[in-house]
């Protein structure tokens, strides 16, 4: 359990450090996003982005990297009400 004292950083392991470091500058690397991701963080694309879904609900993640993480959680609120929208959309309501 994590105590008042410890930061963001102690409560994140290495790797979702990293994996929020990733994601708040990925188009600063050379290659493509997804070619990057395994070179850079030796996970396959698909693990990066259980990850990072992981870690939009994780309190240390925000605090580690907060515009990152409400970057992503708006993206993932924008697409749900897009998806909802044409489902309604399809139901005639």
């Amino acid at each position: 359990m994590a105590t008042d004292t410890q930061t963001a950083v102690d409560r994140l392991a290495e790797k979702d450090r990293r994996i929020l470091d990733f994601e708040g500058s990925w188009w600063l690397y050379p290659q493509p996003k997804d070619r990057a991701i395994p070179e850079y963080l030796g996970m396959s694309a698909t693990r990066y982005y259980q990850a990072l879904r992981r870690l939009m609900d994780d309190a240390a993640a925000i605090e580690y990297a907060p515009l990152t993480v409400r970057r992503l959680r708006r993206v993932r609120r924008d697409r749900s009400a897009q998806i909802a929208a044409r489902v309604r959309g399809r139901d005639g309501s």
